[in-house]
């Protein structure tokens, strides 16, 4: 998700039961003014699966939430993941804040959205379809993400090549085995 994508998530956007979220407006700064946004494209509101580890986690984030607001539900049009107060938290300061973590860790200086970078090229180089990542991600169309991903791609296309060359051989050596019938 995008940095605005996720400030704008709210509680009622996580379907814990089917361990997915609706990406549906984002928090963005006008002005250095915090509003709530529609999405940057019409493929940019989309459905996103989670996995069960994802899911456990915002459930604790939510649990956590509710026993500092003295036991408090939360509501489904509450953004998840404000301040302690409950008011959002400024793009930009969420950005600083992930920038100030990462300095502080023994690792080579990434940035919050080389985070969706990462997401996307592991994907990518595990075999996930282009279509997929590419919904995944919001891109209005499969070329954009083939366009920023391409280094990804040469990889893929040998070991495609390679797959290829094996169906081959597999559908010719049953082609040649004699009929038992």
């Amino acid at each position: 998700m995008r940095r605005g994508e996720v400030l704008g998530l709210r509680w009622g956007d996580i379907d814990v039961d089917n361990a997915r979220l609706s990406v549906r407006q984002a928090l963005i700064s006008v002005a250095y003014e915090a509003q709530i946004s529609d999405v940057k494209t019409g493929a940019g509101r989309r459905v996103i699966d989670l996995d069960p580890g994802t899911v456990g986690v915002l459930l604790e984030w939510r649990n956590r939430r509710g026993e500092e607001q003295g036991g408090r539900k939360t509501g489904a049009e509450e953004i998840v993941f404000t301040k302690e107060d409950g008011s959002w938290i400024h793009p930009d300061l969420f950005s600083q804040s992930f920038d100030r973590a990462v300095a502080k860790l023994d690792l080579p200086r990434i940035s919050l959205h080389d985070l969706r970078h990462t997401h996307a090229t592991l994907l990518l180089k595990a075999g996930v379809p282009v279509k997929v990542v590419s919904e995944r991600l919001g891109h209005a169309n499969v070329a954009f993400t083939m366009s920023v991903y391409q280094h990804v791609l040469p990889g893929m296309q040998a070991e495609a090549a390679e797959v290829f060359a094996q169906l081959l051989s597999d559908r010719s050596s049953t082609d040649e085995e004699p009929d038992d019938a």
